[in-house]
């Protein structure tokens, strides 16, 4: 399981694996949300962050990861590749390799907020409302 960095080229499987992993993990987020969103994920948020990712041996993107000023910004790993130590990997290589150490968690977002908290993350805040506005609660995070 080799950590890479993502190509402009990967951006439309990144969308896919984004996707995948919101309907799976976001069952709080309407569906027009969810296609609010997907513009804003490929034209702007991908650009806006230092990417990595995992492939499986087929060379299908698994799982990735999107950092920005110390920030895990993004972490998504495809439905099918939960539970094999993806997400571990690429928060262990954002934290020593890109220097993260800050992370926002939607609130309802149960599964992501018992990963962060067993890696060693502490909510340190909170905020009413997503960097969109809408009211899906964020928990700020910190090593």
């Amino acid at each position: 399981m080799n950590i890479e960095i993502v190509q402009k080229a990967d951006h439309l499987k990144l969308l896919e694996v984004w996707e995948a992993s919101v309907r799976a993990t976001h069952d709080f987020l309407a569906e027009e949300d969810l296609q609010e969103l997907k513009p804003l994920i490929l034209d702007q948020c991908f650009d806006a962050v230092d990417l990595r990712c995992v492939k499986n041996g087929d060379g299908e993107i698994q799982g990735f990861c999107g950092v920005h000023d110390g920030n895990i910004e993004m972490l998504f790993i495809s439905p099918d590749a939960r539970g094999k130590g993806i997400g571990s990997k690429l928060v262990a290589y954002a934290i020593k390799e890109q220097e993260a150490s800050r992370v926002d968690v939607n609130g309802q977002n149960h599964q992501a907020l018992g990963f962060y908290l067993h890696i060693g993350f502490k909510v340190t805040g909170r905020s009413p409302l997503d960097g969109q506005g809408k009211p899906y609660p964020l928990l700020h995070m910190t090593l």
